[in-house]
């Protein structure tokens, strides 16, 4: 099993930065693709950016440039720096990962970015 925890969201104004948390209770080598998705009030909840098996990146296209994932994998720790945010980069954002062992799902409970001045 896995836990996910996202933390450092909160208010930000347009054009400012804000770096986001995602800790997994164990060793982020057991998890595939993790990575980061949002979800805006009446929106689909639709991918940011997330490693790949490969360990390439994907990034949603109205984020690349602005926003860049990384991990330490000794601290068990995902990160999503944002840079250059927009009002409509506002949505809860979740952390995501695919058990390696067994290819469930796991997701955290959210962090809410709200971007406004």
């Amino acid at each position: 099993q896995v836990q996910l925890v996202e933390s450092g969201g909160g208010l930000v104004q347009p054009g400012g930065s804000l770096r986001l948390s995602c800790a997994a209770s164990r060793s982020i080598f057991t998890i595939n693709a993790i990575g980061w998705y949002r979800q805006a009030p009446g929106k689909e909840r639709e991918l940011v950016a997330a490693f790949t098996s490969g360990s390439l990146t994907n990034y949603a296209d109205s984020v690349k440039g602005r926003f860049t994932i990384s991990k330490d994998n000794a601290k068990n720790t995902v990160y999503l720096q944002m840079n250059s945010l927009k009002p409509e980069d506002t949505a809860v954002y979740y952390c995501h990962g695919v058990d390696a062992i067994d290819g469930i799902h796991y997701w955290g409970k959210g962090t809410l970015v709200t971007v406004s001045s």
